[in-house]
């Protein structure tokens, strides 16, 4: 049959990126304390296009990413970006997984455990000959209002908070220490189950530890900055207000190793 996508293009533009977006695919990942975790991505894979080439060929990411199926980590992202530059004669390659993570956490007085849902990523990317990953979570936290609590005679306005830290590493950081960096920076933490001596000592302690978003981004980058592990990160903190009908964020994006070389 003849091959459409392999047809000459005489518009002479080369095309950035072209490839497939959220497919679903059971995937396993590095789990610190259980050794593995089995859990479903939604993939992101793309290619530049020449500007020779019509189309690229859509079924060849699913058969390299069935090449590849198992254990994804930064071994295999690395040949997963090649195979598909190399299958599909390009000289860059992308590939993005955005997954459900699950830590098993103690409620912090009963001390009763459950599962507790983070959103996790895996980012590959080869260009001119080198790769790059980043790696992601995004967390919720807790925070409470400094100004509010300053300001009223009785209580404060608190909110949920979302918290997404991407780093790139030399040396491998868990998912679960970049969440608990996540967690350490805010009000307090959230957790799935709770008894009620449980909701008293996490409400007390929100009270006690007033953060605005501009707290919870500077806190985390000071713990960023101090981790040698870590030579580039990007920290965004949308706080869903509870008093306002717009929410408040912050932002920091630092890359160490560049401070590093000019110092």
């Amino acid at each position: 049959m003849r091959d459409v996508q392999s047809d000459r293009d005489s518009r002479n533009i080369a095309i950035d990126r072209v490839g497939v977006r959220n497919v679903s695919y059971p995937i396993i990942v590095m789990d610190r304390d259980s050794g593995v975790q089995n859990t479903v991505a939604s993939v992101s894979m793309s290619v530049s296009l020449p500007r020779e080439y019509r189309g690229t060929h859509m079924s060849r990411f699913i058969e390299t990413l069935e090449e590849y199926k198992g254990k994804i980590g930064p071994a295999t992202l690395e040949a997963l970006t090649r195979r598909l530059c190399s299958k599909l004669d390009a000289t860059e390659a992308e590939i993005d997984f955005r997954f459900p993570y699950f830590v098993r956490k103690s409620a912090p007085v009963s001390g009763i455990p459950s599962y507790m849902r983070y959103d996790a990523g895996l980012r590959g990317i080869y260009k001119e000959n080198a790769f790059d990953m980043i790696t992601e979570v995004e967390v919720c936290v807790q925070t409470l209002c400094p100004c509010s609590k300053e300001i009223s005679s009785c209580g404060a306005h608190n909110q949920r908070t979302r918290v997404r830290l991407r780093v790139r590493m030399d040396e491998l950081v868990w998912f679960e220490e970049m969440i608990q960096m996540v967690e350490r920076s805010s009000s307090t933490p959230l957790y799935t189950l709770l008894k009620r001596e449980d909701e008293k000592y996490v409400t007390e302690q929100a009270y006690t530890n007033p953060h605005f978003v501009e707290d919870v981004v500077r806190d985390l980058a000071v713990e960023l900055n101090r981790d040698d592990r870590i030579n580039w990160y990007g920290i965004s903190v949308t706080s869903a207000e509870s008093i306002h009908n717009h929410d408040a964020f912050a932002e920091i994006c630092r890359d160490k190793s560049r401070d590093k070389k000019l110092s």
